[in-house]
């Protein structure tokens, strides 16, 4: 698909009568035609500028949605700036796009005045030297937060992300949501094609600031705002991250809110617990798993209505094929990047995951973890803990873990619970409920209760919240050595 049909669907939505609602804010509303004439508006200021990377420094809202629109329709890549990265790795986003132009809220203003931008009207200005060289065809840069200080910008094309949110389009088309809450920042490209799949469906995407609706950094969250934020949408569909489910669904269980609302909730970006997608059935919260990754413009894989085996990210949607290597490992051919910035353009058939997995006889993928995560135990086993850390975290009462086993007996685990205030007991009764729905090669057989959370602070949790395996590896070492003289051999 490319812009000119999202903008030929967008007129028609436009013209019918009475015109549908199609973006709502915290204080302003736009129907279809509104959409686009606002949109368009905003294409032809841009039209008017030199060629270059659009920097957007905005909070999820109308404009933040308004301007990623123009531009897409402008032909001209734009940059979303991550929230969740710290300052310093905004400034790199910012010197490796070469970026002169910038549409930014107070929030960013600082970030872009030290990094010597100048408010001009509507734009953030800076002169720069030359322009990025970028992969022909970028439409967008975005960026993985990876395992390493610097992040990644992934090149990525017009026709790629549109194709994808046309597919998520078509997998909840028979739930038929006319309601989507942006619950994610847009800078999330899985948020930023679920909000372009909920237009090509014609819904009302709801675009709230974060703060707003309690969400503050990569893992804060204020439940009662959210809560009451996803009621007063009228919220059909969202997508949402395990630990967000988490809460929805013990939300659901304590009589908070009702599953009935909600027609299509997807989740991904980290394995989910058998666990709490068996609580979430319970409740009748209709949730449905999937995969992928930014290489692969988002999602690869999707559990959807008529094709929903829980424990499995789904089935690879029609715009990708899927197989594995020898080894295990995830391999994806047909919505690759263009390549990523400042390297060479991507030329291969298929893009290797680093994620290992199986298929079933019907053909769903089931993950088993990093490839690069994965240990061996003494005994021989492979382990991934990306698996046993989810059955730990996802259950209500451990906020984090790092699992750690190489070459030895038995695992050990750091644990840092949800509650400041949780036993030593109520710790030890939340492990062995999670040991007792993982074979024995797989569970905990020693644990300590950490003094203080991971954070990206101290360097041992990336900007969005994952481990940084090396570095706790190191940091615990001591305390990792004391955990193994209680694990018998």
């Amino acid at each position: 698909m490319q812009p000119e049909a999202l903008r030929t669907t967008l007129r028609e939505y436009a013209s019918r009568l009475p015109q549908p609602l199609a973006l709502r804010g915290d204080t302003r509303r736009y129907t279809y035609a509104q959409l686009l004439a606002e949109v368009e508006r905003r294409e032809e200021l841009l039209r008017a500028e030199p060629e270059g990377v659009l920097a957007l420094g905005l909070d999820n809202g109308p404009e933040a949605l308004l301007w990623d629109l123009a531009a897409l329709f402008a032909g001209r890549p734009s940059l979303t700036l991550p929230p969740f990265f710290s300052p310093q790795q905004r400034a790199h986003c910012l010197a490796q796009c070469q970026v002169g132009l910038a549409v930014a809220d107070a929030g960013f203003s600082t970030e872009l005045e030290a990094a010597g931008f100048q408010a001009d009207g509507t734009f953030w200005r800076k002169a720069v030297s030359s322009r990025a060289s970028l992969p022909a065809g970028t439409a967008k840069i975005t960026y993985t937060s990876g395992t390493t200080g610097q992040p990644k910008g992934v090149c990525l094309g017009a026709e790629t992300l549109l194709r994808v949110a046309h597919e998520l389009e078509i997998a909840s088309r028979s739930t038929a949501p006319a309601h989507y809450l942006a619950v994610l920042p847009l800078a999330v490209l899985l948020e930023n094609l679920g909000v372009f799949a909920a237009l090509l469906a014609g819904a009302c995407v709801t675009l709230l600031p974060q703060r707003q609706m309690g969400i503050q950094g990569a893992s804060g969250v204020d439940w009662p705002k959210l809560l009451a934020t996803l009621v007063l949408s009228g919220a059909q569909s969202l997508i949402l991250v395990p630990q967000l489910l988490l809460g929805l669904v013990t939300a659901i269980e304590r009589g908070h809110l009702g599953a009935g609302q909600f027609r299509f909730v997807a989740v991904g970006g980290a394995r989910v617990s058998q666990d709490l997608l068996a609580r979430a059935g319970k409740v009748g919260l209709p949730v449905f798993e999937g995969y992928g990754l930014s290489e692969c413009a988002s999602v690869v894989c999707l559990n959807r209505p008529g094709a929903n085996r829980p424990g499995s990210v789904g089935q690879p949607l029609p715009h990708v094929r899927v197989r594995l290597a020898e080894d295990g490992e995830v391999l994806v051919s047909g919505s690759a990047l263009l390549g990523y910035l400042g390297e060479p353009p991507y030329a291969g058939d298929w893009w290797p995951t680093g994620d290992l997995g199986e298929f079933d006889t019907d053909g769903y993928l089931h993950l088993k973890g990093r490839k690069k995560h994965q240990f061996i135990t003494s005994f021989g086993r492979n382990v991934n803990p990306d698996w046993v850390e989810a059955e730990l975290t996802q259950r209500g009462v451990i906020a984090q873990a790092f699992v750690h086993g190489e070459g030895l007996p038995g695992n050990l685990a750091l644990l840092w619970p949800l509650d400041p205030a949780c036993t030593e007991q109520e710790l030890a009764d939340a492990v062995a409920h999670a040991n007792s729905a993982l074979p024995d090669y797989a569970r905990i057989r020693a644990w300590c209760r950490l003094a203080a959370p991971f954070s990206s602070a101290d360097g041992l949790l990336t900007s969005n919240g994952r481990l940084r395996r090396e570095a706790i590896l190191a940091h615990y070492r001591t305390t990792l050595l004391e955990l193994e003289n209680e694990v018998e051999p």
